[in-house]
């Protein structure tokens, strides 16, 4: 069972909704509502966040681009997400706020600020010293990159995260090149250099930190993407996101990439990153 809990957010204050007895994934949490925009991140020591601004900013930003009439309060926001995280009863939470294109009347609000949560499982120690192995999605991509569509997790059910076969599939553009996974950013090491796409991808906020970090660690980035058919040239690769940090690749489809094993960039990188999130994580409102 999977201790979901969900929340709408209004000037007024919360109000906690139902939560549909099957459900087992966020998006089951939201049936029949008018799906807008969205972000997924975790919690750090139980109530802290990383880089809230930076996931705020990219949603004012969808909203902007969808032309829509509606003004986020922010401050009711931060003030929810602070209060319903720290009631959390578990250690950890994974955090889901949506802006919805309606009022969810059929939840019993008014309200378009929702805030989901559920105990947070972090990557495992396997996957962080092992690697991981992705797959393709060939059928998949993003209308609009720039926008953070609460649709597209739906569309992406096609292809499971966590599965035997490949933990993540990676969207590939109509020539061949790798842009992103369905839940995360792409990252290709060759000869000391990281390669991540610099357009026509979403704009992950971990990401973003990643990028900013490899300057000071002397580690030269281009923004460009690697065709599939390159990859076994691949020295080491990665993926990124908000609730899994880095995750090293060890293989691609059938193809192993480097010596098969997590290299010393991918953990270089994870550990400044770590450093980063010690030095970084902040409550959602000023104490």
């Amino acid at each position: 069972m999977i201790n979901f809990q969900l929340f709408a957010v209004s000037e007024s204050g919360l109000q906690e909704l139902p939560v549909p007895a099957e459900a087992t994934t966020f998006e089951e949490l939201y049936p029949g509502l008018a799906l807008g925009v969205y972000s997924a991140l975790r919690t750090f020591n139980h109530n802290r966040f990383l880089d809230l601004d930076a996931h705020l900013a990219r949603t004012y930003q969808s909203i902007e681009l969808l032309g829509w009439d509606f003004v986020f309060d922010e401050r009711a926001f931060r003030q929810g997400l602070h209060d319903v995280c720290t009631q959390f009863p578990y250690p950890e939470a994974r955090v889901r706020f949506d802006v919805l294109a309606e009022p969810a009347i059929t939840l019993g609000t008014e309200s378009r600020i929702l805030i989901a949560l559920q105990p947070f499982a972090p990557p495992t120690p396997e996957m962080i010293n092992n690697g991981i192995k992705l797959g393709f999605a060939p059928t998949l991509h993003r209308d609009d990159p720039l926008i953070k569509r609460a649709d597209f997790p739906l569309k992406r059910r096609a292809y499971p995260i966590g599965g035997p076969d490949a933990y993540e599939n990676l969207l590939t553009d109509e020539a061949g090149f790798i842009l992103e996974g369905t839940s995360s950013n792409f990252y290709a090491i060759k000869n000391g250099v990281l390669y991540t796409v610099g357009e026509g991808v979403l704009e992950g906020i971990t990401r973003k930190i990643i990028v900013g970090l490899l300057p000071e660690l002397g580690i030269p980035c281009r923004l460009e993407a690697v065709h599939q058919d390159r990859v076994g040239e691949l020295d080491e690769a990665a993926i990124s996101s908000s609730s899994r940090a880095l995750l090293p690749v060890v293989q691609i489809g059938a193809q192993r990439i480097g010596t098969g094993k997590p290299g010393p960039i991918c953990q270089q990188i994870l550990a400044a990153y770590n450093d980063y999130v010690g030095e970084n994580v902040k409550l959602a409102i000023e104490p």
